[in-house]
């Protein structure tokens, strides 16, 4: 599922005309149930988070309707940021802890990349909504399943926002779409109300907001919120967060992996520690993942940010992941000790300039511990499936998976990443 269609599913007000809100639910059991034939007919594990199966199951997609939050006042936002001295670092570090600001808590951040950190936002009027629900689950529910999603449409409605955390000059203000400039608690900030699902084809919708705010010198930190409920959280909300962000001691992000092979050109963008990289490591927090990396070979910009790497679809491109997951999260049967390599290419590669149809490129290979109970995945699938499947198979036997239940045992990501 592409990350747009994750939001639009989980925080639209209403789904398109002509489609029901069971229309939706059904068409997402389907398509898991496609996927698990799939990947059955291939053995292979085809990982559950990927997918993002609770998309299809949370009961906010008839929200109620209201009318936007007043904005923050405004202000002349040429403010100089005050306050705490905020220590240099290396990428894949984290530099601050989870806090508590009214009704909003921020987690510990869980996700690193070369220009940024990302946690978690919560709310106690909202449903957070990142615990995939798997395509069993939802059919061994059945009725009871359908019976809860209708009472619970009743109750709290459903949020998706993270806290991004951007390293001097990566992020640029001046470049969020209609954005409105206000200072807040002394600090420059801007906000801006998000287009439906994130397609900047559609038009923008009240419960989707982006808040930022200048946390030190030319450094910004970002709020990204998706609700079911267009007035909460309200501008005014989400700028509380703005003083309780305070620096903690570097800590390295920590992988439960080590490398041992890279493909010539290839480097590491981004790491999810007891999380899957990025964004799809914050839609799944509590999924009870152990972590991944995604490389990338094209240039990836570190400056000029609006939105993690990988907000829009194609941000990231000529890519691979390492997924590091408990069979749990995993369509398949575990398969013990078992290493198998598939092509899933969405592409033919030319080769030679001969223009003849070559061969498929890309897919995924699955290493399965001894006791079948942790998959480790290599997948360039949806990344543009530029790297063979012989490539991909050397990267997987050459990563060293740690003890998932010792962290002792985990590896800071700049030492784990490169071999």
């Amino acid at each position: 599922m592409r990350l747009h269609d994750f939001v639009d599913a989980v925080t639209g007000d209403e789904p398109p005309m002509s489609r029901t809100i069971d229309d939706i639910i059904t068409a997402g059991r389907r398509a898991e149930r496609r996927r698990r034939v799939g990947f059955a007919s291939a053995g292979a594990a085809g990982l559950v988070v990927v997918v993002i199966a609770g998309a299809f199951v949370v009961p906010t997609l008839g929200a109620q309707q209201s009318s936007p939050a007043a904005p923050v006042a405004v202000g002349a936002a040429t403010s100089k940021p005050a306050g705490a001295q905020w220590p240099e670092a290396v990428p894949f570090t984290f530099t601050f802890k989870g806090y508590d600001a009214g009704t909003l808590h921020v987690q510990d951040p869980i996700a690193a990349s070369t220009a940024y950190q990302i946690a978690s936002v919560y709310s106690d009027g909202h449903t957070s909504n990142d615990k995939p629900m798997t395509a069993q689950e939802v059919e061994e529910q059945g009725d009871a399943f359908e019976r809860n999603r209708k009472k619970a449409a009743a109750g709290k409605p459903a949020l998706w926002a993270y806290l991004t955390v951007y390293r001097p000059g990566a992020f640029d203000p001046a470049r969020i779409k209609d954005g409105t400039n206000v200072t807040v608690a002394g600090r420059r900030a801007v906000q801006a109300t998000l287009p439906v699902g994130l397609d900047p084809q559609r038009p923008v919708e009240g419960g989707n907001k982006l808040f930022a705010w200048e946390y030190a010198d030319n450094a910004w930190a970002a709020v990204t919120s998706f609700s079911g409920d267009r007035n909460t959280p309200s501008f005014e909300e989400l700028g509380g967060l703005v003083e309780g962000l305070k620096p903690s001691r570097p800590t390295p992000a920590l992988v439960p992996f080590t490398v041992g092979y890279l493909p010539d050109g290839y480097v590491p963008l981004q790491i999810g520690t007891h999380a899957m990289p990025g964004l799809n490591g914050i839609a799944a927090a509590r999924a009870g993942d152990y972590g991944g990396a995604t490389y990338t070979k094209a240039a990836v910009p570190t400056t000029g940010l609006t939105a993690p790497y990988d907000a829009a679809e194609g941000g990231i491109k000529d890519g691979f992941h390492i997924f590091v997951t408990p069979s749990s999260s995993a369509n398949q049967t575990p398969q013990p000790g078992v290493t198998k390599c598939y092509d899933v290419s969405d592409r033919r590669v030319r080769e030679g300039g001969s223009g003849r149809s070559g061969r498929l490129a890309g897919g995924f290979c699955n290493i399965w511990s001894a006791d079948g109970t942790v998959v480790l995945q290599v997948s360039s699938d949806g990344l543009g499936n530029t790297l063979p499947r012989v490539e991909l198979e050397k990267i997987a036997k050459g990563i060293t998976v740690a003890d998932v239940a010792d962290e002792s045992t985990w590896t800071p990501a700049t030492d784990a990443l490169r071999p």
